[in-house]
């Protein structure tokens, strides 16, 4: 059975992405040259990405998207696009939460996920615990928690090591984080975009920073988390599909 072709996309964030699959096997991705440039771009760099395939958007089966939380404006892009796909070429869409990406640049939230070699060589072998961080405006931050869980023996080390989601999606100022998170005894790891201009502000005993290069979510992880979920049947409904915001968009904001 041939695998399907995937188009997977990210513009919750600061810097957008897309990528294509053939199922499990991702084929190539194109970040955006800036921040905010997610309406210029994506469709420029879906054709960027379709020409060398010699396919066309018509072709592609599964449309991944990046729902949210993040910017109101980008997670409207994603879903109007996956939508209209579904209208003109009756595309599957799998939605995947936002936070989760992130925090899967340097963990795997599932053991029926493969682990590819350096997935998290930026995590210390010692930390427990992480915290993927989105800036939400009016001083408040999208944030969720994740702990180290085990996978029956741990007969290869680490690699018998996955995460998982403990804390959900949650709308939080800097202080109540640390009020409920900083912990010297169990030090805690942030990674996200809402660091960019905040990290100083988080910093606390029991509080740790992961590399910037893993702070944005990036289209290759929507693949495959996207992908997992396919494998499981969770597929969205188009027409109930809609941003997980968190909470209602401000329509003075719009600029973010």
């Amino acid at each position: 059975m041939q695998e399907p072709f995937i188009l997977a996309v990210e513009t919750s964030s600061r810097i957008g992405s897309v990528a294509i699959a053939f199922g499990e096997k991702l084929v190539s991705e194109i970040r955006f040259s800036g921040p905010l440039k997610h309406s210029m771009e994506i469709f420029p760099a879906v054709r960027g990405l379709l020409d060398p395939t010699g396919r066309t958007p018509g072709q592609i089966e599964q449309v991944y998207i990046s729902q949210g939380p993040g910017s109101f404006t980008g997670l409207r892009i994603a879903a109007t696009l996956a939508k209209t796909m579904h209208l003109a070429e009756a595309a599957n869409i799998v939605a995947v939460d936002t936070l989760d990406i992130i925090a899967a640049n340097v963990v795997r939230l599932s053991p029926g996920i493969t682990r590819p070699v350096g997935w998290s060589q930026a995590l210390p072998a010692d930390c427990n615990r992480i915290a993927t961080v989105l800036d939400a405006k009016r001083g408040q931050f999208f944030i969720a928690v994740y702990e180290r869980a085990r996978q029956g023996r741990r007969s290869r080390g680490a690699e018998d090591d996955f995460w998982k989601k403990v804390v959900p999606d949650s709308l939080v100022t800097i202080s109540e984080f640390l009020d409920r998170f900083a912990c010297p005894a169990n030090p805690i790891g942030l990674l996200g975009d809402g660091l960019v201009y905040y990290q100083d502000r988080f910093e606390a005993d029991g509080v740790f920073f992961l590399d910037k290069q893993h702070w944005s979510p990036q289209a290759n992880k929507v693949h495959r988390l996207g992908w997992q979920k396919a494998l499981d049947g969770q597929f969205a409904d188009p027409l109930t599909l809609t941003p997980h915001y968190l909470r209602k968009p401000d329509v003075t904001s719009e600029s973010r």
